[in-house]
């Protein structure tokens, strides 16, 4: 059924339909208007059997996940930003423990200073906690990858996050093709999980591991993710099968069969690439777009395939790695090792910047040797840096307050 609909209460519909059992929640923006829908979903009795777990922080809605998941319920929970990452070692612990729990991650820039507004900052410093990373380019996508991740998380036994762009895709009303509770059922099978928490069969999950044996477990996360990049491509195919529409899989290109210069990216922003994509060829000018759709496991083969024919590859990021640069860049140059292709990183769009149609062709031609961050205001960087301190001859020194050695 077509609605017009906010991007955050199409995905608390999306995942009302998946039938879960705990929702555990605390409220952060850009997200909160997904757990709200579902809290008045469960409240009015559209969702049921469904426990609506209020916590105290996000650390606690991760560990009350893991808690019902261990126990055998369908299990779900949303984030952003900084509460991502005070939950960090319950998300490590989860997908050490094999729960497929699934989380929303709407993108959200990481402090300081403050910032409420996009960029993929948050999910990219969670990138080797050993959860599938899934980004949604639009809300039709985010919807639909809810779905698959349910089906995805509790066929593998592994944690999913879902991510999508803060206030660009989660408060934005766009026209969604809402599936119908008989169509999920039809694709996403009854919960049955791989292993129970049962008082009348006591065990123990998450004991310590020793040096024996911690490497090993290290290696079937990472074996159990590679499952993933056979599975998720398709699944994708099933359920265009099911619900007559693509969305997912692991990465899709626009124009790329020609294309000398091509552009890579995840989230949002691919939609303006696309339209971005399509003057310059009016211009001439050969260039395509290819969209990453699944960052982890991060498809090496999938990008080096789609990317090999290019002459120029450039990375357009909404993260940055102090002291380095690109995040994504990184696992680009490792597909297209030995390849030969010029490659170029764009650092876009951090804390909420707006990524405009005037200023992509300049990162699409490559035109960013010296300028790696797109629509940077250099000029008022030099005054927010500080001096360094150095100390004027003849000025007071401080006493010095350390012990004298024994």
């Amino acid at each position: 059924m077509l609605k017009q609909i906010e991007g955050s209460h199409a995905v608390a519909e999306a995942v009302a339909l998946c039938r879960p059992e705990v929702i555990c929640a605390y409220p952060i923006s850009p997200q909160t208007h997904i757990v709200e829908g579902l809290g008045e979903l469960v409240k009015d009795g559209s969702l049921t059997p469904c426990e609506f777990i209020n916590v105290e922080s996000e650390f606690a809605a991760m560990s009350v996940a893991i808690g019902s998941s261990a126990a055998g319920a369908r299990t779900y929970t949303a984030t952003a930003s900084q509460g991502l990452l005070f939950m960090a070692e319950a998300v490590y612990n989860a997908s050490g423990l094999g729960l497929p729990i699934v989380m929303t991650v709407a993108n959200r820039a990481i402090g300081a200073p403050i910032n409420i507004w996009n960029d993929h900052s948050d999910s990219m410093s969670q990138r080797d906690c050993g959860w599938i990373q899934l980004f949604a380019a639009h809300n039709q996508e985010a919807l639909d990858l809810h779905i698959q991740a349910f089906k995805l998380a509790e066929e593998l036994s592994m944690p999913v996050m879902v991510c999508m762009d803060g206030f660009i895709l989660t408060h934005a009303y766009e026209r969604v093709d809402m599936p119908t509770q008989a169509q999920v059922d039809a694709f996403l099978p009854p919960y049955e999980p791989r292993q129970v928490l049962d008082v009348a069969d006591p065990v123990s999950i998450g004991a310590m591991v020793g040096p024996e044996a911690f490497m090993e477990v290290r290696y079937l996360a990472h074996a159990k993710q590679l499952m993933a990049l056979e599975r998720i491509p398709q699944l994708a195919a099933e359920f265009a099968e099911t619900f007559g529409r693509t969305t997912g899989g692991l990465v899709r290109g626009y124009k790329i069969d020609d294309a000398e210069t091509i552009v890579v990216a995840l989230g949002s922003v691919l939609g303006t690439l696309k339209d971005t994509v399509d003057e310059m060829r009016d211009e001439g000018i050969k260039i395509g777009v290819l969209g990453i759709h699944c960052f982890r496991p991060f498809p090496l083969a999938a990008v080096r395939e789609a990317l090999q024919h290019a002459k120029r590859v450039v990375v357009l990021e909404k993260s940055f790695s102090v002291g380095l640069g690109g995040v994504v860049s990184n696992d680009v140059r490792l597909a297209l090792h030995r390849l030969g292709q010029q490659g170029y990183t764009v650092v876009a769009g951090l804390g909420g910047r707006a990524i405009t149609k005037a200023s992509l062709p300049h990162a699409a031609r490559g035109d960013c040797r010296h300028a790696r961050a797109l629509d940077l205001h250099g000029s008022g960087l030099a005054h927010r840096q500080p001096p360094a301190r150095t100390r004027s001859a003849g000025a007071p020194q401080r006493p010095d307050r350390r012990e004298p050695a024994a």
